[in-house]
């Protein structure tokens, strides 16, 4: 049966659901390349809360996702943008979130990464009462708290740091002192302002060339204490030339959702691993890629994941930090949780075309297990916006 879909200017259009998904299953761990998926929170759609105050999760949903994900084969980068850190969920939630989640992933088996920040530190209307040390400080309880419940620790951007350091030089100081306190080799994370305005300037430097040279200063200062570096600046060139410049042992997770493809594939110099808010939607497609490319199939790989790259680009479109409605749009669609309910009340962050649009392209690609129940589902959100069906 057709359904109406609204387009720009407020035009509907036909479009004939799937009935099938994808065929694919779960399978053994991968052998070729490390892959994260930044998994969504689930809220509890029945909590008496208000945009501004602490997220209410459902944890049992919230944690069955993680599980869902785990099947596959993909880790979880757990507390990331993905979980609308820093946009709906604060730090004590993030706290209980990595605690819980930690603590499932020992039980399941599953690899997990957790987002350490500086997201504690109090922001006012008055600018950041703070300095660096305030700021080390809590990377340093965030650090210790993810190394205690037996995680590896994600150095995220800090958006006190971007605030208050004067230079390079303050970005070389804070992140030489939290390698140093690392127990373990750390991931560091890049993330660009297309995904968080507030880090406009990061690693002090609006030139993209300097501060790439500060970033790789840092690492070079303690190349045994970083696994890995993830790039979300959504420039498939810059991350090349990055990863090119590692020093050895050190990996690139690509958390590029425009290029995924072809960074992960690589070239004759190199690839990138993967840490992705994409791949909380596409989990199962992408497991089934990378085990071919497991074979040493590239081109199998990029038949599989690169009709995805549409779907991505719409959901990661500008504003890029309302992506996450989308991801957690299509999570519902699918059936991984009953309700379209965000923390923050982030639903309402993109249009009823946008994400008839959404439903389109991942229909399209077979990514529901159930195609009459998103069907269903899509067709009571047309109804709620009054489009007659």
């Amino acid at each position: 049966m057709t359904v109406r879909l609204p387009g720009p200017g407020g035009t509907l259009r036909p479009y004939e659901p799937r009935t099938e998904p994808l065929a694919v299953t779960a399978g053994t761990p991968f052998t070729s390349r490390t892959v994260f998926s930044a998994a969504h929170v689930v809220a509890d759609p029945y909590a008496d809360v208000s945009p501004d105050s602490p997220a209410a999760v459902d944890w049992d949903t919230t944690l069955a996702f993680r599980r869902h994900l785990w099947s596959h084969g993909l880790g979880v980068a757990e507390a990331m943008d993905t979980a609308q850190r820093g946009m709906g969920l604060d730090w004590a939630g993030a706290a209980e979130l990595i605690r819980r989640s930690a603590a499932e992933a020992k039980s399941a088996g599953g690899l997990i990464a957790c987002g350490v920040g500086t997201d504690q530190l109090p922001v006012t209307t008055f600018g950041h009462p703070y300095g660096l040390a305030e700021i080390r400080a809590a990377y340093e309880e965030q650090l210790a708290l993810v190394e205690e419940s037996g995680a590896q620790a994600i150095l995220m951007a800090s958006r006190a740091l971007a605030a208050v350091a004067k230079g390079p030089e303050d970005y070389l100081e804070v992140y030489r002192h939290l390698l140093r306190q690392a127990s373990e080799p750390v991931i560091l994370h890049w993330l660009g302002p297309m995904f968080d305005p507030a880090l406009e300037g990061y690693w002090g430097a609006t030139d993209l060339d300097a501060a790439t040279s500060t970033f790789l200063d840092v690492i070079a200062a303690h190349p045994d204490k970083v696994d890995g570096i993830k790039v979300s600046l959504l420039d498939a060139q810059r991350e090349i030339d990055i990863r090119r410049r590692l020093p050895e042992g050190v990996r690139c997770y690509t958390g590029d959702d425009f290029n995924y493809p072809e960074l992960i594939a690589g070239d004759d110099r190199g690839y990138s691993h993967a840490l992705l808010g994409i791949f909380d939607p596409l989990g199962p497609l992408a497991a089934e890629a990378v085990r071919v490319l497991d074979t040493g199939d590239v081109r199998g790989f990029r038949a599989l994941l690169d009709p995805t790259v549409g779907l991505s680009r719409h959901l990661f479109q500008a504003p890029t930090r309302f992506y996450k409605t989308g991801v957690v749009f299509l999570a519902w669609l699918a059936g991984h949780q009953t309700h379209f309910t965000m923390v923050g009340g982030l639903q309402s962050a993109r249009s009823l075309p946008h994400l008839a649009t959404a439903y389109e392209l991942a229909d399209g690609l077979g990514l529901f297990p159930d195609p009459k129940l998103a069907e269903e589902r899509m067709r009571t959100l047309l109804s709620v916006y009054g489009v007659d069906q």
